[in-house]
């Protein structure tokens, strides 16, 4: 997915039906492959407004470090999968199950 938004971004021009069967390999129905690139051709389409606007970040943002590396951002999903996972079968963070009250 991160590397169908990569080339979106920065080649869009340069998509082909192989990159949205590679979302299909990945296991992505058409819904999803549909939302991810929506989102990406969203994000384009601001960030495109703003800069051609002249309109500065705010202070906050401009100061901080917007990326993560691949593993870093493996670790976040990893660790959110882990978290989906005691949702699920109601264990939650201080170790105790949920009642569903």
């Amino acid at each position: 997915m991160l590397d169908y938004a990569v080339k979106l971004t920065r080649d869009p021009g340069g998509m082909t039906a192989d990159d949205v069967g590679a979302l299909r390999a990945a296991g992505f129905g058409d819904r999803e492959i549909l939302d991810i690139c929506q989102i990406v051709a969203y994000y384009g389409y601001v960030n495109r407004l703003a800069d051609g606007l002249g309109v500065e970040l705010e202070a906050e943002w401009r100061d901080r470090e917007l990326t993560l590396a691949r593993r870093e951002f493996d670790a976040l999903r990893e660790g959110k999968r882990r978290d989906a996972g005691r949702r699920s079968s109601g264990v939650v963070e201080s170790g105790t199950v949920e009642d569903g009250t």
